[in-house]
């Protein structure tokens, strides 16, 4: 799995426009939090490319004000570990803790 890792908030605006050729993923990801390993290791493990959806990864703890502009952004409250799926500018599925799988994105999608 190739994750593009969202370091500035001028991406969101790439995300956005991305999104309206195919479904991209944010994945808000702890470092220090086990529960987040946990559903970051099962997201790589179930990952299937051709799902044809482009993977972005958030690391919360060195760009907290890039999550906070998500969940403004996006309308969701924030949360962590969290997945958003981004099709059309839009979040059309969000997920936390435990609810995080590759199976469920892929309905979504």
């Amino acid at each position: 799995m190739n994750w593009n890792h969202l370091t500035d908030e001028s991406q969101l605006e790439v995300i956005k426009q991305e999104s309206a050729q195919g479904p991209v993923v944010i994945f808000k990801h702890s470092t220090t939090c086990s529960i987040s390993a946990m559903a970051y290791s099962r997201m790589e493990r179930n990952w299937k490319e051709e799902a044809g959806i482009k993977p972005y990864y958030l690391d919360l703890l060195r760009f907290r004000s890039i999550s906070n502009r998500i969940a403004s952004e996006f309308g969701v409250e924030h949360e962590s570990p969290q997945v958003l799926l981004i099709q059309n500018g839009e979040c059309v599925y969000d997920a936390s803790h435990m609810g995080i799988s590759f199976a469920g994105l892929q309905q979504a999608a």
